[in-house]
């Protein structure tokens, strides 16, 4: 009963929460606004528009960790301060991305831009339109909302599993499971900012309306159940044996080529669909589909990359149990289901061409299996 009652108390958010949870968020807003970084041009809109995007998230990322490690040296700022506060920092999380939500919609059913990025898609079905979104890409203040919100995602899994990683060392629980899972999120996460630009020309930059879906997918399942191989392993101790850790980085590092390379090679195509792929000159399907490469292989060969990462990700927990194997099961469904999605998209946008391209590369994931 206690522990009940101390769980309950948890899942309401302290002042102390609300602070971590504002300054964070308010830092990146600050710093995406203020600092250098590359100006990207995103996706040709159904008006002929397009917008441009300031990829400076490696800069924010290392200064925050500079900031944050200064403060942790001085006494400031304790190293385990979001492992401390992890139940906590969820709940207002969640708390924020309702409220998030509901001011976009709000926003976006009241609006009367006319412009592809903001005009309003009302069905009338409230559900919908607060589950999937109503504008494309709305602002505040200046700052385009999805981008902003991807990026708080997938930092703030890094600063969660850094903490958890502290809080690990701190009970002498840490060996090789623990640093190679922390190790593949981390150069999983420097990466992708590394390579945010491609960012820009992913679906859901381009195609998704930014609604509960959205927000609550970037701003809490992404930080708070990726993470979950780190809370587990900081509860149970797991001694990989070397041909395991072997496999595992071969695992993780074949992820990583397919995924990576995938989405550059989409984005390189966007950018010049003359782009040699793979040495040789693209073979397109229409002038439009790109059938070179990785997408030569399967349609959705991104969604085949991030899954075998998904797995290297949880591969160091061992096999006792299946909770840290909640992430890649998790994703697969939600990436079949997505691809469904995306599927019904191309159909209607491309139409023949589309259905010609299917018949060149017939798997939609898995090569010779589905």
């Amino acid at each position: 009963m206690e522990f009940d009652k101390s769980l309950l108390d948890s899942l309401i958010p302290s002042l102390s929460s609300v602070v971590v949870l504002s300054s964070y968020l308010g830092y990146l807003a600050i710093a995406g606004l203020v600092l250098p970084g590359k100006a990207v041009p995103g996706a040709v809109l159904s008006d002929g528009s397009r917008l441009h995007y300031r990829c400076n998230g490696l800069l924010s990322l290392v200064l925050l960790l500079v900031l944050t490690g200064t403060g942790v040296y001085l006494g400031w700022i304790s190293p385990t301060v979001i492992a401390d506060k992890g139940i906590e920092l969820l709940s207002a999380t969640l708390l924020f991305s309702i409220l998030v939500s509901v001011i976009l919609y709000i926003a976006g059913t009241n609006s009367r831009n006319t412009s592809a990025s903001l005009k309003p898609h009302v069905t009338g079905k409230f559900i919908d339109d607060w589950w999937f979104g109503i504008q494309l890409n709305p602002h505040f203040m200046g700052i385009d909302l999805k981008f902003y919100f991807v990026r708080a995602g997938m930092m703030a899994w890094l600063f969660i599993n850094l903490s958890i990683l502290s809080k690990t060392y701190l009970a002498g629980t840490a060996n090789l499971s623990v640093f190679l899972y922390q190790l593949f999120c981390a150069i999983y996460v420097i990466d992708y900012f590394y390579h945010e630009e491609f960012m820009t020309s992913t679906w859901d930059i381009i195609a998704e309306r930014l609604g509960f879906m959205l927000v609550f997918g970037d701003l809490v399942f992404i930080p708070f159940t990726f993470s979950i191989q780190g809370w587990w392993l900081l509860k149970n101790q797991v001694e990989l044996p070397s041909a395991a850790i072997i496999a595992n980085s071969f695992i993780f590092i074949t992820g990583y080529l397919v995924f990576r390379g995938a989405n550059k090679q989409k984005h390189i195509f966007k950018k010049n669909p003359k782009a040699l792929i793979w040495g040789k000159p693209p073979k397109l399907v229409g002038g439009k589909l790109l059938a070179s490469g990785y997408w030569g292989v399967a349609r959705h060969c991104n969604y085949l990359g991030d899954l075998i990462l998904a797995l290297s990700f949880s591969l160091p927990c061992g096999a006792s149990s299946v909770i840290p194997y909640f992430y890649p099961i998790y994703l697969f469904i939600l990436l079949i289901w997505r691809e469904r999605r995306d599927e019904a998209r191309c159909s209607q946008k491309y139409k023949e061409i589309w259905a010609e391209y299917c018949k060149l590369v017939p798997w939609r994931i898995f090569p010779y299996v589905y």
